[in-house]
């Protein structure tokens, strides 16, 4: 992810040098393997392999019934469509610090209305940039992000506002956490008294200018995990998501200071992969706890897109960027081998034909990975990177559009998450009107990841049309309701197969009546949706 920091400015260096697929990377600015099983997990409705699976109601779900029809690749029912939204700096939201209440709701009503217009489904709101909160913690202290000083209250707080309105629009919400950054700049006497870099100094190492916390002490890990369960456990967030800072990035080559740790804890390994198992146990034990709290929650990582690289290792990509897994000792493949995550979304930052980093070489070497494991996989892109005076691809209107081309063509990518919301408000070169038009032209539906739970709410009832609207009972547990029409042809079960008919996804309203505002003659088929969007059998009505 990147945080705000000025862009390399030579491509050629890029191709060159070790980090040449971090030049606009995360940090630039503007046989097969079984999911480890999680406690208290049961499995989600999938129609590959349950198609006998019945709704509340006893009547087979619509997401069954469906799984043999023919679907059109053009109108795919379940895709995430997600974008990041950036506290770090300001990046995204608020847009500057010490903004009231109102104007701090008020842009963030707008993002989301701009996520809802370009058939987005779900945002990934930054929560604790660096060991701060933008919410009441009793655990580490306001961010400055919000009033321009650490440590002072805003006077509300915003993550129930965040969240609410994120469901009042259909939008799922994921809290992303930053894991081991102490602070993003400065040093210890920049700090609140309850920062706990100050109240626990020895979890700290001072690396090129800035504080980190030490990966490799369990206090550390035991505290970020209990962060995140905090949160998990406090609000009504329907994900846990961690960025890809873990070890520091390669910066001007000091070493990260980790001896005494490693002389503790190291057990005779070698120092590389005692860091990467010090990774890989906090990703396994945030797992657990995030299940543990709440089995329906979603646990991810977005890492650095090039795992490793081939002149590194066989298996790595075919590119000649930094390797995550030898820099920052982040092993993405091993968290889903481990079933340790329940998706990824590498961040392919990078456009296609760029040598160091390939898209069209990075999509598949993914695909593969996650292929024939409960791992979702989504793509990473670079929104920020769009009309980049460096880059002739991007440049070009087209090249956000052409990397969902290719994606469609691999049936193990779920969807995209884009970075970030600010270009989601500006549509650097019409973009995302490209991307809307070409690929978003219905809503969608989640992707159903495998082992979080859930089922079918019962089917809704009493379904009437009058006045322009169509209207029904609500279905006990629905979160929301999908509405198809389909105005010719058949309206059987293979009607809802795909997103062909699908015209709105409607957020659940209290406790009454539930309505839509139709378009036109038609059958119209409704379905409801759980949390999970686990889906219902379909009621029908037709309107001459």
């Amino acid at each position: 992810m990147r945080t705000g920091r000025p862009l390399l400015a030579a491509t050629a260096l890029a191709v060159v040098t070790t980090g040449a697929a971090y030049t606009f990377g995360p940090d630039a600015p503007p046989a097969k393997p079984a999911k480890h099983a999680k406690v208290s997990k049961t499995k989600a409705a999938d129609p590959a392999t349950q198609a006998g699976t019945k709704s509340a109601s006893g009547t087979l779900a619509a997401d069954s019934v469906t799984a043999a029809c023919p679907t059109d690749a053009k109108y795919p029912k379940r895709e995430m469509r997600g974008i990041w939204i950036a506290t770090v700096k300001n990046i995204d939201w608020p847009s500057r610090t010490g903004l009231t209440p109102a104007r701090q709701r008020a842009e963030y009503v707008r993002i989301l209305d701009e996520a809802v217009k370009h058939r987005f489904n779900a945002v990934f709101f930054q929560v604790r940039p660096a060991s701060d909160a933008l919410y009441k913690s009793s655990l580490e202290p306001w961010s400055e992000y919000l009033t321009g000083t650490a440590g002072k209250d805003p006077g509300w707080d915003p993550l129930p506002f965040l969240i609410a309105e994120a469901h009042r629009r259909g939008l799922e919400f994921h809290a992303w956490f930053n894991p081991y950054r102490a602070a993003f700049e400065g040093g210890m006497e920049g700090l609140p008294a309850n920062h706990p870099a100050r109240k626990h100094p020895e979890w700290i190492v001072k690396h090129e200018g800035k504080i980190y916390y030490n990966p490799g002490l369990p206090a550390v890990r035991d505290h970020v995990t209990a962060v995140v369960k905090d949160v998990a456990q406090r609000y009504d967030v329907d994900g846990i998501h961690f960025d890809d800072y873990f070890y520091p990035y390669p910066g001007a080559g000091a070493p990260f200071n980790d001896d005494a740790a490693f002389r503790k804890y190291g057990k005779g390994a070698k120092r590389a992969d005692w860091r990467r198992d010090n990774v890989n146990t906090l990703i396994s034990q945030v797992d657990t706890t995030v299940h543990q709290v709440k089995p329906y929650l979603k646990f991810g990582v977005s890492p650095f897109g090039i795992w490793r690289n081939k002149a590194q290792d066989p298996s790595g990509s075919a590119t000649g960027g930094m390797s995550a897994y030898d820099s920052i000792y982040a092993d993405a493949r091993h968290w889903i081998r481990k079933g340790t995550v329940d998706y990824v979304i590498p961040q392919l930052y990078w456009p296609r034909g760029f040598k160091a980093a390939d898209y069209d070489v990075l999509v598949p070497w993914w695909a593969a990975q996650v292929k024939g494991t409960d791992v979702d996989l989504y793509i990473g892109q670079g929104l920020y990177r769009v009309g980049a005076t460096d880059s002739a691809a991007w440049r070009k209107a087209g090249e956000l559009a052409s990397h969902l081309a290719l994606n469609r063509k691999y049936k193990e990518v779920n969807g995209d998450v884009y970075f970030s919301a600010k270009q989601l408000l500006t549509n650097p070169l019409g973009a995302l009107d490209q991307v809307v038009a070409k690929y978003y032209t219905r809503p969608a539906l989640l992707p159903l990841i495998k082992g979080l739970g859930g089922k079918a709410p019962a089917t809704p009832a009493d379904l009437k049309a009058q006045d322009g609207a169509i209207s029904w009972n609500p279905s006990p547990d629905a979160r929301s309701y999908a509405v198809y029409r389909v105005t010719s042809g058949d309206a059987g079960e293979c009607a809802t197969a795909d997103a062909r008919n699908l015209v709105a996804v409607v957020p659940a309203s209290g406790q009454g009546r539930q309505s839509f505002t139709t378009r036109g003659s038609g059958t119209y088929l409704v379905t409801a949706l759980d949390r999970l969007q686990n889906e219902s059998p379909t009621a029908k009505i037709v309107i001459p």
